[in-house]
């Protein structure tokens, strides 16, 4: 089922106001509001959010009012990890880190988890930039994920900063 009919996206997209950009998977498509707010009824959903035509597997990006200076990149992963294993049922780390990306220190998050209909894998991007949190989940069904996975690596890597190369 087609839920939004939007041309495919060919450029690099800028996140929000910023400088900061990233490909989308191939296909990809702007994702309405309205679907958003279905999928993330919470008041914590990501601004914006590129996605297959079910939108079953999405890229949700955002720029949250939360400060993470680099220095403190640990300290926030831990904290995540634990708030994450308290409030997402079944998770399964695959991964969980902090990484060198785009000229600066990310924390990487890959896990599996189970939601009210299907099994989910997740990898969350995350990292302090301008005085707040810019944060990506590359997130798709466990039974979608081998189709997109190479597409949502791809992505996640063509992720740029200003002033990195």
């Amino acid at each position: 089922m087609l839920l939004f009919p939007s041309l495919a996206l060919a450029e690099p997209i800028k996140v929000g106001d910023t400088k900061v950009t990233f490909d989308p998977p191939p296909g990809f498509k702007l994702v309405p509001k309205e679907i958003i707010d279905l999928k993330w009824p919470s008041k914590r959903a990501p601004q914006f959010v590129v996605g297959n035509e079910s939108a079953s597997t999405t890229v949700a990006y955002d720029l949250k009012p939360n400060r993470i200076p680099q220095d403190k990149l640990g300290e926030a992963r831990k904290s995540f990890t634990r708030l994450f294993e308290r409030i997402v049922p079944g998770i399964q780390w695959k991964k969980n880190e902090l990484v060198e990306h785009s000229g600066q220190k990310w924390i990487f998050m890959e896990m599996t988890s189970r939601a009210v209909d299907t099994d989910i894998h997740n990898i969350m991007f995350l990292t302090g930039y301008q005085g707040k949190m810019l944060v990506f989940n590359f997130n798709s069904t466990k039974e979608e994920f081998p189709k997109f996975e190479k597409s949502l690596r791809a992505s996640l890597k063509s992720i740029k900063l200003p002033n990195s190369k």
